[in-house]
């Protein structure tokens, strides 16, 4: 699980800050990405955010790596979005 944290703690630190916090939840484990200073910030706090993406593990993982479509997965139920779809949007530059 931490490789995942890894990935998008790398990934964050190339995309430029979003002005807003974004949560995964992937089962049990939380990643925040908190892009509301200078540079994004990745933790596993359980906090706020403008919006969180629930999924499980393995769902994560086929998003990342292209196998499944971003908005197949939403549809189909397997990925939960709640809170502003703007910042959902933003997701692909994160994970991928």
């Amino acid at each position: 699980m931490s490789n995942i944290f890894e990935a998008i703690s790398a990934q964050a630190a190339n995309v430029a800050p979003f002005g807003a916090k974004l949560k995964f939840v992937l089962g049990e484990e939380v990643i925040l990405i908190d892009g509301t200073g200078t540079t994004n910030v990745v933790s596993n706090n359980d906090e706020e955010a403008g919006c969180t993406i629930s999924t499980d593990v393995d769902t994560f993982m086929a998003l990342k790596s292209g196998e499944l479509n971003p908005m197949m997965a939403v549809m189909s139920g397997k990925v939960k979005i709640k809170g502003d779809m703007g910042l959902a949007m933003k997701l692909q530059s994160l994970i991928s």
